[in-house]
């Protein structure tokens, strides 16, 4: 009887609690934290949205690969790259902000946060897209040699660098400087932290040969190269699709992008900012 009259007095109890809008702690706890969750999922949203509502695309580049990305004399930044994403700004009606970044460090910076997207000249491959995602390629390049004028009879190919006895240079962490290890596996190898350092090494006979992307070379060897007797083995031997790149799980601005890219190409924006740059040399004396 008294087992009877304590399980009526516990019930009546829990009704109470119910009627008064109380719940047992461990049945309010689930609820909280399926909000928590909830909250997460749409404070995450795609970065097109975060862009909107700030009113700013923040770009990251490290402006130093002619003629995607530069310093002119006036100090600010231009380039072809500078100029697409200029366009898509306009395109998305918010202001664009450039993050000048280290090459070494750009990835790390926009998984972390510090810009929305990488426009600069980065290649498409498999190890960076194991961490970042890209949209369709908007231009496509290769990696071209550069020889010094004493070397220049004896190198006719890149397959004539694979060997003891030459030293083979490229921009540090760059696709130059992996095609060199996976291709020229015999040559020594000396990394630097520009292209032009790179190239002058060459220039100045303490190096066989450069390698590095056509459109940077092309244009060192049209100032100096040329007058400097060197030979410019200007057939690309990769093949390097450069991309956007963008953090991972976000197809709407994927989606976007590539629409974007899509709508250029057709309207003849994509076109005049091409011809500006790769077209003519004029800009040149801008920043120099």
């Amino acid at each position: 009887m008294k087992r009877v009259l304590c399980l009526l007095a516990m019930l009546a109890t829990l009704v109470l609690l119910v009627a008064c809008g109380q719940q047992p702690a461990n049945q309010g706890q689930a609820p909280a934290k399926q909000d928590i969750n909830v909250r997460l999922e749409l404070s995450k949203g795609s970065a097109l949205e975060r862009i909107m509502q700030r009113g700013t695309l923040r770009v990251g580049l490290e402006a130093g690969y002619m003629p995607f990305e530069m310093t002119d004399k006036r100090g600010n930044i231009v380039g072809f790259d500078v100029d697409m994403v200029t366009e898509m700004a306009k395109a998305m009606g918010v202001k664009l902000e450039l993050v000048n970044t280290a090459w070494d460090g750009i990835i790390p910076a926009l998984l972390s946060d510090k810009f929305d997207i990488i426009a600069s000249g980065m290649t498409i491959n498999q190890e960076r897209n194991l961490k970042i995602n890209f949209a369709d390629p908007y231009i496509i390049v290769g990696q071209t040699v550069l020889v010094n004028a004493a070397d220049a009879d004896r190198i006719n190919s890149w397959k004539d660098l694979n060997a003891e006895g030459v030293t083979v240079t490229s921009k540090l962490g760059t696709t130059g400087e992996q095609a060199v290890r996976r291709m020229m596996p015999k040559a020594t190898y000396k990394s630097f932290e520009t292209e032009s350092e790179a190239m002058l090494e060459v220039l100045n006979g303490k190096a066989t040969a450069s390698v590095y992307d056509l459109p940077m070379l092309a244009i060192f060897y049209a100032e100096r190269g040329k007058a400097g007797g060197m030979k410019f083995l200007d057939e690309p031997f990769t093949y390097e699709p450069l991309g956007w790149a963008i953090n991972k799980g976000d197809p709407d601005f994927l989606n976007w992008l590539n629409n974007f890219l899509r709508q250029t190409k057709n309207d003849g924006r994509y076109e005049a900012i091409y011809n500006k740059w790769f077209g003519s040399n004029d800009w040149l004396q801008d920043v120099q």
